[in-house]
């Protein structure tokens, strides 16, 4: 067996949450959804959109799931700090497809 030092910058891990969008192909019912209880489902045309806060280890537990319940997965998508849903006056995010918006929650707006 190899051993491969570790990278450099392997001791830096960013834990800060961050907004994902996860495009799976096809409509997911409540028992799939019900795999993913950190992220809130959308179904836009023929695909369902996961979204919320994940750490990386979360992310990479999501898409383990995914993978295990043989979804298809279409996008994966990091939202920035920067874009905003066009209800908050960003013009600019109506160029976006919508199901890239963040997901705005009671309590976000101050």
């Amino acid at each position: 067996m190899r051993v491969h030092p570790a990278a450099r910058d392997s001791d830096i891990v960013d834990p800060t949450p961050t907004r994902y969008a996860i495009r799976i192909h096809g409509h997911l019912g409540p028992m799939v959804v019900s795999a993913f209880p950190a992220l809130v489902p959308q179904w836009h045309g023929a695909d369902t959109v996961l979204s919320g806060l994940l750490d990386r280890s979360a992310l990479y537990g999501v898409l383990a799931e995914i993978e295990a319940l043989g979804l298809d997965l279409v996008e994966v998508r990091q939202l920035t700090q920067h874009q905003k849903s066009p209800r908050s006056g960003n013009s600019r995010s109506t160029l976006a497809p919508p199901w890239t918006q963040p997901i705005e929650h009671e309590g976000d707006h101050p």
